[in-house]
């Protein structure tokens, strides 16, 4: 019976009966003729049948060599093909590119990658999902996504065994206060002159808590808690009508609203790490490396921007 095992065999038997002897399809292939010979016997044997008649001047393929060698024009052609397609993933003309990433730098660094990529390999298939960090970690060990961007403060980083992180830049943390703040001419203020205040802040237990109490450097101190935002646009909202003042990082302040002023906060303030993360046992393809050295220049080009700039 003819098994998949059997394609070289097939491919050889073409290639004898193109070349017309044993003796030349040797030399043109680098066997031995015993070698060859000793291949055609087995695909004989597996065929059940003679493929070739051998006499004085050569060979001729019987009526079942002339099915396998037609049969073997089409293994090749596919193999062709097959080869065409792997060289375009290769050369970034066609494919597919699954990431993922959260909405901060959804709505900030991922553009500036995505517009390039699109632009330089319009081939290759790119989609993006953004989520939660929890969320974002499951996919790609669920192999939802290749590659993802998260973030980490240094009181919990990400560690995994099962991961690779790439450090992309540091988010730092800013203070966004509406117009009419007594503070919002200032050129930077410090976190001790905030406790009284009563601020905004994300909701479902979000860490940017965390960063406020951590950035007071107070022990015991509590905000006063005014709104709960679910997402930094809502935060913004409420801070420029004058319901508190937020911690806000600097990559959710790409789209910033005129009624609000953004302040640097000085002394030492805790800044999120944004990473780049892909499985450790997973091989980059060729979109992936692409897309890194994208993201590597577009974080470049973010740590460098003032306020409510992309340059």
């Amino acid at each position: 019976m003819i098994k998949t095992s059997s394609t070289e065999r097939i491919l050889l038997l073409a290639d004898v009966s193109r070349l017309g002897t044993m003796t030349l399809a040797a030399e043109a292939l680098g066997y031995s003729i015993s070698a060859i010979s000793q291949q055609i016997r087995k695909l004989e044997l597996e065929a059940g049948q003679p493929l070739l008649q051998r006499h004085s001047r050569g060979i001729a393929l019987t009526d079942a060599g002339q099915t396998v060698v037609s049969h073997a024009e089409q293994i090749h052609g596919r193999l062709k093909s097959l080869q065409h397609s792997l060289d375009d993933i290769a050369g970034l003309r066609a494919g597919a590119l699954r990431m993922g990433t959260f909405p901060t730098a959804g709505s900030s660094l991922v553009p500036l990658a995505i517009s390039r990529f699109r632009r330089e390999h319009p081939g290759v298939e790119l989609s993006v999902r953004s989520v939660r960090l929890a969320s974002l970690q499951k996919m790609l060990i669920n192999r939802d996504i290749s590659m993802s961007l998260l973030w980490d403060y240094h009181w919990s980083r990400l560690e995994s065994s099962e991961m690779t992180f790439r450090h992309l830049m540091d988010d730092p943390t800013d203070l966004v206060v509406s117009v009419t703040h007594p503070m919002a001419s200032r050129e930077s203020v410090t976190m001790a002159e905030l406790l009284d205040e009563q601020w905004v802040v994300r909701a479902d237990e979000h860490p940017m808590i965390e960063v406020l109490i951590r950035a007071s450097n107070h022990i015991g101190f509590q905000p006063n808690v005014a709104y709960e935002a679910n997402d930094y646009q809502e935060a913004q909202a409420m801070v420029a009508v004058g319901v508190g003042i937020a911690l806000v990082p600097r990559l959710a302040l790409t789209v910033l609203r005129d009624d609000v002023r953004v302040i640097p906060l000085s002394g030492e303030v805790p800044q999120r790490r944004i990473l780049l993360a892909r499985m450790a046992d997973s091989q980059p393809t060729a979109a992936e490396q692409a897309m890194t050295a994208m993201l590597v220049e577009a974080s470049r080009r973010m740590s460098a921007r003032r306020f409510g700039e992309i340059s």
